[in-house]
């Protein structure tokens, strides 16, 4: 029995490449993201639509699984907070292997719990489009290369007032001496 639902967007069904080494197909699929596409800062929003093209090749060990995803991504600037949204395109390959092994050819202590698995011929594409997306972004999006950030002291955006400035900061130390020469002058 398998846990993958072929009813599922981001499942396929193999069968039809007969496991019949050399055999192909290509398949374009339109899918919605699923949760938790990306980092927190940038990600595809969940149910947005996310374009997969796919070439399915039947090899001896399973199925090679090679494709590209096109989606939206959205975020914030981690400087200015500013929101971003701009197109992402990632490629990705990845072998599934069979999950038989009635004939005794492979043997499961050999293979890592990263080695990706058909279940009853169907593949599940989702855990692969994640790693390829969240590869993909930048660790620290900017809305812009050289955004200049906020404020430090008072928040503004730099980059919408660049002569933003404030007066010299007195060291809270000499504070009292500050207020012994207003005293002077009154």
């Amino acid at each position: 029995m398998t846990s993958l639902d072929p009813r599922a967007p981001l499942v396929l069904d193999t069968r039809e490449l007969g496991r019949r080494p050399g055999s192909q197909r290509e398949v374009t699929l339109t899918a919605p993201a699923p949760a938790d596409l990306g980092i927190e800062v940038l990600s595809v929003p969940e149910g947005s639509p996310v374009d997969v093209d796919l070439r399915l090749e039947a090899v001896m060990e399973g199925v090679l699984v090679t494709g590209t995803a096109r989606a939206v991504v959205e975020g914030e600037c981690a400087r200015c907070l500013e929101p971003i949204r701009e197109d992402l395109e990632v490629t990705f390959q990845e072998l599934f292997v069979y999950d038989d092994t009635r004939h005794g050819e492979r043997d499961d202590s050999e293979e890592d719990d990263e080695t990706s698995k058909l279940e009853d011929d169907l593949l599940d594409l989702e855990v692969l489009l994640r790693d390829a997306v969240v590869l993909a972004l930048p660790f620290q999006p900017l809305c812009q290369p050289d955004c200049p950030g906020l404020c430090p002291e008072c928040g503004v955006r730099l980059i919408d007032e660049p002569d933003h400035a404030h007066e010299a900061a007195i060291d809270p130390r000499w504070a009292a001496l500050g207020e012994l020469t207003n005293d002077d002058q009154n």
